[in-house]
């Protein structure tokens, strides 16, 4: 069986539980944002030599599947996602990210000024730079989203604020 269906051809996109919606959606948008995050961090966790930043940037990613299905349904399919079981944000992984902030901050911040991407040769503190923003525009979609009438749950609305400061205090962390 090929990926190439045709199915979006019209401009529509599968959810879960046989659910399509545009692929101009607010809830698509979002979707693709968080596809994108978890793909800048790839490359971050690519371009690392740290087993720690690795196995940080892993649990994040891990935590981004989860919260890729809890977009990936309407709100009127929430009690069928959960009588699933499928993977989904908890308030133990926000709590997570702070606690890793935390850990992270107190092995000491390098910071000379603004953030400038790349300035210090570090492709994987480029990629991490990179993921915080794509943190931040994933966070604007999901607040979109819920700002439209569909609701998305507040940890959800929330990791990305969490994230998007982990992100950034990563970056200046430096790489064992």
């Amino acid at each position: 069986m090929s990926i190439i269906t045709g199915r979006g051809d019209s401009g529509d996109t599968d959810l879960l539980f046989g659910k399509r919606v545009a692929k101009t959606s607010l809830r698509i948008e979002a979707l693709g944002n968080v596809d994108e995050l978890n793909a800048a961090l790839g490359l971050a966790r690519a371009a690392a030599h740290d087993s720690g930043w690795i196995e940080l940037i892993d649990g994040i990613q891990s935590r981004l599947v989860g919260l890729m299905g809890q977009l990936a349904y309407l709100p009127e399919d929430e009690a069928r996602y959960r009588e699933k079981n499928y993977a989904a944000l908890t308030q133990a992984d926000l709590d997570w990210v702070v606690a890793e902030a935390h850990r992270l901050e107190a092995l000491g911040i390098r910071f000379t000024g603004w953030a400038r991407p790349g300035a210090e040769g570090s492709l994987a503190r480029a990629g991490l730079d990179f993921s915080r923003a794509v943190a931040r525009r994933a966070e604007r979609g999901v607040l979109a989203l819920h700002d439209s009438g569909e609701p998305v749950p507040e940890v959800v609305r929330l990791f990305f604020n969490r994230l998007s400061d982990l992100l950034w205090i990563l970056a200046r962390v430096a790489e064992d």
